[in-house]
């Protein structure tokens, strides 16, 4: 099989040839892999001009190597520590099972099979006869993380508590050689906390002291999950690090602190936002990661269905009126709105944004920091931004009445206004902005869409054989007849979701796009539930009835279904 991959492929030949790609996509991928260093294949996956499955179909074919998933193998202890750390990150490769039909033959997961000399390098190292086939470099990158990466961390911890000693038996030791001697294991332990996150898809990091430890833990599609403790001795030196790091006040420990950091990891930016607060046990920090490249995807990786991408679509359309984007925190809204933007991003269009804080940027779009210290606040920003000539505002947030009035005169004035709430559903942000102060034949006037969203954790593919009856009560919330059957799939568990039975997570939404009928009942100060139903007459479908979608078809629980729509539609 080794002869088979020695024949050197040009990936981007064969991608035209096969008419995955074009000339210019390929010149266009080859510009940017020079300036990130990433692989062809990963560039041109993440360029979106072609998807993960047609790049494996084509290299698999091409080199005549297998291709694993490792995420779901069944990875041989010994066989992964046939080489070390450095060599497996650096070589981009793990070995992960032995030949059973050849005494000394290795399996290694590479993500690129061409790679010539990494498969002699791993036949040096190991003594063995290497096996390559192609895996996923996030793939790989995890199996190293989970093998390796507690080891790592420990031995890190270990090598600072060493050095401590030695230096708290130092009395003459002064401050900056204590500080000097802290951040060198430290500064290893934070960024590799930080890699795993990454690595793990985590959106969040957590950093908790107690009385004789410290607990590490990550939220992975919404729900938290131990990562490691550390001994308490660590505390003083990685929250020092991870303030210095996020621009924070080290000296401060009675107060909370925001920060933020900027951070590459396997070539991917990721922007993180970290929060310091005072705890009986010292502070605890989160740090909520957010890659760069995520909040810019394309719509039609949102996740909508068809009949709501014709009506985001529509919405979007509007050259001027207000454009809401509703849910609670972590729901998604950043990514929607980035993504309208980035579809109303036009060369003979101006843009201008007033955040906090900026969450991504975005090339050709004016972002602007609010900064309550300097005097500037959303209101006192969007002020200055009317006149600087823009065609579309966005809002971070709509949280006071002054901001909400300019809003409102701005889009009436010929502005797209978009911004976010923080309102259970579409109906009750038109009672939220009536409460602010806003006058309802105004807001009547102005509303052109309001879309509210929810994130649910998609079952894994373990889980589509994992199936029950749905009883009487469930059909009954699902919308479904009492008389006729109906299967739910249920969270089974296997290695490639870490046995929790679900991987991801997908959007659920509820777009009401604002109708004459619509307009007049929010002139007239209707309810939010006559306007909800009105907008059901109407064709709109409900958080609820999405939801239920996706329980239906098996992309999601019950369960997940009830969790985000309680006390929502009801």
């Amino acid at each position: 099989m080794i002869s088979g991959v020695r024949k050197k492929i040009r990936l981007g030949d064969v991608l035209i040839s096969e008419g995955k790609i074009n000339e210019e996509q390929l010149q266009t991928a080859l510009a940017e892999q020079k300036i990130k260093g990433k692989l062809l294949g990963d560039t041109l996956i993440d360029l979106g001009y072609v998807s993960q499955d047609d790049m494996i179909d084509v290299l698999c074919r091409h080199l005549n190597v297998d291709y694993v998933n490792l995420a779901a193998a069944s990875i041989d202890d010994k066989a992964v520590h046939l080489i070390d750390e450095d060599n497996a990150r650096k070589l981009k490769l793990i070995p992960y099972m032995f030949d059973k039909s050849r005494a000394n033959a290795v399996w290694v997961a590479m993500a690129d099979p061409m790679d010539i000399m990494a498969i002699d390098d791993v036949g040096i190292i190991t003594g063995m006869e290497v096996i390559p086939v192609l895996s996923k470099l996030s793939d790989i990158q995890s199996v190293i993380d989970k093998f390796f990466g507690k080891q790592k961390a420990n031995a890190i911890a270990e090598a600072y508590k060493q050095e401590q000693a030695v230096y708290d038996n130092d009395n003459a030791q002064d401050d900056e050689r204590r500080e000097d001697v802290e951040n060198s294991p430290i500064v290893l332990l934070v960024r590799n906390i930080i890699e795993q996150a990454a690595r793990q898809r985590a959106s969040d990091i957590h950093i908790e002291p107690f009385e004789y430890n410290i607990r590490v833990r990550y939220r992975i599609d919404g729900s938290l999950i131990e990562a490691m403790t550390y001994d308490k001795a660590l505390y003083a030196a990685m929250v020092a690090r991870i303030k210095i790091i996020s621009n924070m006040d080290i000296s401060e420990k009675r107060k909370p602190q925001d920060g933020r950091i900027t951070i590459d990891i396997d070539h991917k930016e990721y922007d993180i936002r970290v929060s310091a607060l005072p705890t009986c046990y010292g502070e605890k920090i989160v740090m909520r990661l957010a890659l760069k490249a995520g909040f810019k995807r394309d719509k039609s990786k949102l996740g909508l269905r068809p009949d709501d991408m014709v009506k985001f679509d529509n919405i979007l359309k509007n050259p001027h009126g207000i454009i809401l984007v509703t849910g609670p925190t972590g729901s998604g809204k950043s990514t929607t709105l980035y993504t309208a933007l980035s579809e109303l991003n036009k060369e003979d269009v101006n843009i201008i944004t007033v955040e906090d804080p900026v969450e991504a940027n975005i090339d050709g779009i004016n972002q602007v920091v609010v900064n309550p210290k300097a005097n500037l606040t959303f209101a006192s920003a969007l002020r200055s931004i009317l006149r600087q000539d823009p065609d579309i505002i966005m809002i971070g947030e709509i949280r006071d009445s002054e901001t909400a009035e300019i809003a409102v005169k701005a889009s009436i004035t010929g502005h797209l206004v978009v911004s976010t709430l923080h309102t259970n559903n579409t109906a009750a942000s038109v009672s939220r902005l009536i409460d602010m102060g806003v006058e309802p034949y105004l807001l009547g006037d102005s509303l052109v869409g309001i879309i509210a969203q929810r994130l649910v954790r998609r079952l894994c593919s373990c889980s589509k054989d994992n199936t029950r009856q749905a009883t009487k009560e469930e059909k009954k919330q699902l919308g479904v007849p009492l008389d006729q059957p109906c299967i739910l799939h249920e969270p089974k568990g296997c290695k490639e979701c870490s046995n929790i039975g679900y991987y991801g997570r997908i959007g659920v939404y509820e777009i009401m796009p604002i109708t004459k009928r619509l307009k007049r009942m929010i002139a007239e100060r209707s309810n939010a539930d006559d306007i909800m139903d009105a907008a059901v007459e109407e064709g709109m479908h409900t958080l609820r009835a999405s939801a239920a979608e996706y329980v239906l078809d098996g992309t999601t629980s019950f369960s997940e279904m009830m969790k985000i729509t309680y006390n929502v539609d009801n």
